[in-house]
């Protein structure tokens, strides 16, 4: 007997995105424009993904089996890259807490203001962002951390408010993109299948002259202010740090990165424990309270790829890359639209997590046909996805230091000095296009 064959909706297919983009980023510029205090809070994600996915399951091959719908969404939702995805989001969350109640966040802090001169205290407010980002995996949390010191510093010392603000939110991206224990960084590599130590080692060799170019620029920048007083800085211990470096060299070795937020996150229990900051009861509340702020990308993260494998399963992927491919010439203009795709997602939902979701299967499926390496599809994913939300006015970053900064700063006072996100891009373009003639020359 011949095995019945799905509908083929084509671009009716991608339908339930368009429900979920309609419900969440509606909702968000329509409470924004009110004027609501918390415009997303009024659609949640998780329910705009919920009414998506009812929508598909029933609306969708209605004459059909519901179980078999179903089953394609929980064969797929509950896939083994999935969970590991959802175990690691919630793992980092308590590797965070955990280090930041022993103390190790506001020591690294404070260890980077003492060590920079106060006339490029701007650049330094960047290095220390971008050094937070990358040992924390979350630009959130970099700016809660980073933003209130940054605008104390911008009134003792007398910096440029737009400036040092552009430098901590792009500071607090560098890491968001690029961290081993980063939403952005675990699904961008489950997504498309890379493992995260490749997709780390090819992406920091784009960030790091990237963030150099921009510490270089913001020191020329300073150059020119003559008023920056000195500012002492807290105290700091340097054991509380040592969690973020053996995390970092550990996964940077290749350790499986369960292993390595498990260790870190004793080890940050233990150094607490042992300088008397924590007892071991406080540090598993922590740890918990850490894990449940990641719930929600988990819990997404699932819906999301159980929704995508039935819109794929009605075709919606398939046309969509059709017509990807059709404007596709060689692989350097494959990893030019996806990086435009990543980016323009990203734009319209204001959050990058769960653009990259969104994105990672699509780039999976067009880098199969024109032979782009999973760990450049994951690094290019991540790239575009901050840049984006470095720039977008209603970033949830943008909007607190914009807040923290007074009425005297505005948007466009902080975006004339967000160099980083250009040289990111400009450098992965021009990473990109050389691979692409080395490739072209190599097969003549």
């Amino acid at each position: 007997m011949e095995k019945e064959k799905p509908r083929d909706y084509k671009a009716a297919g991608l339908l339930p995105l368009l429900v979920f983009l309609m419900l969440y980023v509606g909702c968000l510029v329509a409470f924004t424009i009110k004027g609501a205090k918390d415009p997303s809070s009024y659609m949640p994600r998780q329910v705009a993904i919920l009414i998506a996915l009812l929508f598909a399951l029933i609306f969708f091959e209605p004459r059909g089996k519901f179980s078999k719908k179903m089953n394609i969404y929980l064969n797929n939702a509950g896939n083994a890259g999935v969970m590991n995805l959802a175990l690691i989001v919630m793992m980092a969350g308590g590797f965070s807490s955990a280090v930041a109640i022993s103390g190790g966040e506001s020591s690294i802090v404070n260890l980077g203001i003492s060590m920079i001169p106060s006339q490029f205290l701007v650049p330094g407010i960047f290095l220390i962002s971008a050094i937070i980002s990358l040992c924390i995996g979350t630009s959130t949390g970099t700016i809660v951390t980073m933003a209130p010191v940054t605008f104390s510093l911008v009134a003792a010392a007398h910096l440029n408010a737009g400036m040092a603000g552009a430098a901590v939110i792009t500071g607090s991206y560098f890491g968001d993109g690029l961290s081993m224990i980063g939403g952005t960084t675990i699904s961008a590599a489950a997504g498309v299948g890379s493992p995260m130590k490749d997709k780390f080692l090819w992406q920091i060799k784009i960030a790091t002259p990237a963030a150099i170019l921009t510490i270089i620029s913001y020191m020329l920048m300073s150059l020119h202010n003559n008023n920056a007083h000195a500012v002492a800085a807290g105290g700091y211990n340097v054991i509380t740090i040592l969690p973020y470096i053996v995390v970092l060299v550990l996964a940077a070795l290749g350790m499986d990165v369960v292993l390595v937020l498990a260790i870190g996150t004793v080890l940050a229990g233990a150094i607490g424990m042992v300088l008397g900051k924590v007892t071991i009861f406080a540090c598993a509340k922590a740890v918990g309270s850490g894990m449940e702020s990641m719930f929600w990308l988990a819990i997404f993260a699932i819906m999301v790829n159980g929704m995508v494998a039935l819109m794929r399963y009605y075709g919606g992927i398939d046309w969509l890359v059709g017509i990807f491919t059709k404007r596709i010439r060689s692989k350097a203009s494959c990893e030019a639209l996806i990086g435009i795709l990543s980016f323009c997602v990203t734009g319209s939902i204001v959050n990058n997590n769960i653009s990259v979701l969104i994105t990672a299967p699509i780039a999976r499926d067009l880098g199969e046909q024109y032979k782009v390496e999973k760990r450049v599809l994951a690094g290019i994913i991540s790239i575009f996805a901050v840049s984006a939300s470095m720039v977008i006015p209603q970033d949830s970053a943008m909007m607190m230091t914009l807040q923290l900064a007074g009425k005297g700063t505005n948007y466009l006072d902080l975006i004339r000095y967000m160099v980083y996100p250009v040289f990111l891009i400009g450098i992965t373009f021009i990473v990109n296009f050389i691979s692409s003639k080395k490739t072209t020359d190599s097969s003549y």
